[in-house]
């Protein structure tokens, strides 16, 4: 007996459903949360969330990249060894109350806090172009690039053109783009410009339909590293683009945050960017890695956590909340898109419940509707916390930072969001410095003058269609 078409369009509908559910739960890495939000999706949008899990849920990486990932990590242990042997004589000298911040950066990262380095803050207007422009021209043996976005705008057309002079002067020029953020200067003639000019220019991450059988096309590159001869290293939330930001102009201006250094910390930067530059090239340049700096160029003591989904999913979290709870007087947070796993959002909740003056800044109008929604939806909890929300107005604050008590201080690309924290690659840069973290707080309170404190009792009694949207939006926070 035949059965009717609707039974096995039924039958094969679960059938699906129970092995998507049982691959989810077999996981071995995301969090129970996510696991949570995938199966509700699974379910209550048929065959529409089996799709999108096996489009963005399913394998992180592709074999290929794990298997680069693991070749430069076998290789870069015995460069770790020799930098520790000639950095052995500039120790950092950290406060033990909040070593601990650090011993567990070390603990799950490849780095050491490193001492005698010295920071330059970035935070405002064309200041990171000139200044980056300038030790471009200054080069005279490598420089390296590696961004998210490069536009082929009026700042992505003046990197073009230095770039190029450095390459035709002698210097060995490599410039790494993500796929996607950087597909429009991929397809322009800047792309054609710049090779013919001398310039390596590699797509990081390819985006083609036929590569979702073997890895997610949504896993980018986010990190923003410039490295110059070894010695001058850039990093920071800023791409390669005018803050008027031609593709979301709707926003502009973009507010970012860069650091430039100098000292023994910029030799891990430079790892970083020849991990990626391997994982993408198959080339290895490791000689580069053969000379370290041992010369004290200030006193600010410094490490470089680069994280990704090669890495352990929960690196960056233990990090931040390890920092929350070894706030103790005042702890400010800036970031574009918060939207964090439930464990860091307790955390930063118990920081402003024992009395630590706890603040978090973020833009007013998010280019992404969705991960603004799903903010929102987190608002409520932090306020009866007593979490001091503010709004900044003045454009997209773009800016990833925090300050503990004035002297731990974080500058990096990495979002307080699930895409940031678990999925794309991000570097960030964790120091402990009372004059640079007074400096960064600054910055910080320049973004707060700008912006609106959030009504609390306004938010609090909002009406249910906004609750309901920005509840529903909050749902899909795993997975975001």
């Amino acid at each position: 007996m035949n059965l009717p078409v609707e039974l096995l369009l039924i039958a094969s509908h679960i059938g699906v459903v129970v092995w998507l559910v049982g691959e989810v739960l077999l996981r071995q890495d995301g969090t129970s949360d996510s696991r949570l939000a995938w199966i509700t999706l699974i379910v209550l949008l048929p065959l529409v969330g089996a799709v999108i899990y096996m489009l963005f849920g399913g394998r992180w990486i592709s074999r290929k990249r794990r298997k680069q990932h693991l070749e430069s990590h076998r290789r870069l242990p015995h460069f770790r060894r020799a930098a520790r042997e000639v950095l052995a004589e500039i120790q950092p000298n950290i406060p033990d109350r909040l070593q601990p911040i650090f011993d567990i950066a070390g603990a799950i990262s490849d780095t050491d806090v490193l001492g005698g380095n010295a920071l330059q803050l970035f935070g405002r207007g064309e200041e990171f172009t000139d200044g980056a422009l300038m030790d471009i021209d200054a080069a005279t043996e490598t420089v390296h690039l590696l961004t998210y976005i490069f536009l082929p705008d009026e700042v992505g057309t003046r990197f073009c053109d230095r770039l190029i002079a450095a390459a035709q002067r002698g210097v060995q020029v490599r410039l790494l783009v993500d796929s996607v953020g950087s597909k429009a200067m991929l397809r322009s003639p800047l792309r054609t410009k710049m090779i013919n000019g001398g310039v390596q220019v590699y797509e990081m991450l390819p985006a083609k339909m036929l590569r979702m059988a073997i890895s997610r096309i949504d896993l980018r590159n986010h990190r923003k590293l410039l490295i110059i001869d070894n010695s001058i290293g850039w990093a920071g939330s800023r791409n390669i683009a005018s803050p008027a930001f031609a593709v979301k102009a709707a926003f502009a201006p973009w507010v970012d945050c860069t650091i430039r250094i100098l000292g023994p910390a910029v030799h891990d930067l430079q790892m970083l960017f020849l991990e990626d530059w391997h994982a993408t090239t198959d080339q290895e340049h490791d000689y580069l890695l053969n000379t370290v700096s041992n010369t004290v160029a200030g006193d600010a003591n410094l490490q470089v956590i680069g994280t990704g989904p090669d890495c352990g999913i929960d690196t960056l979290q233990q990090i931040l909340r390890t920092c929350f709870h070894a706030a103790r007087d005042e702890l400010i947070l800036t970031t574009p898109y918060y939207v964090p796993d439930a464990a860091t959002e307790v955390a930063l909740r118990g920081t402003a419940l024992r009395g630590v003056r706890t603040v978090l800044i973020v833009p007013r109008r998010n280019d992404s509707r969705l991960v603004g929604l799903a903010s929102r939806s987190h608002y409520a909890g932090l306020i009866r916390a007593g979490v001091e929300l503010y709004e900044y107005e003045a454009g997209l604050l773009h800016a990833k930072t925090m300050v503990v008590d004035r002297e731990v201080f974080m500058v990096g690309s990495a979002n307080l969001d699930r895409r940031s924290l678990e999925l794309n690659f991000e570097v960030s840069l964790f120091g402990w410095c009372p004059q640079f973290a007074s400096q960064l707080r600054f910055l910080q309170m320049s973004y707060l003058n700008e912006s609106k404190p959030v009504d609390t009792a306004r938010w609090l009694q909002q009406p249910w269609t906004r609750r309901l949207l920005g509840n529903a939006a909050g749902l899909l926070s795993p997975l975001l």
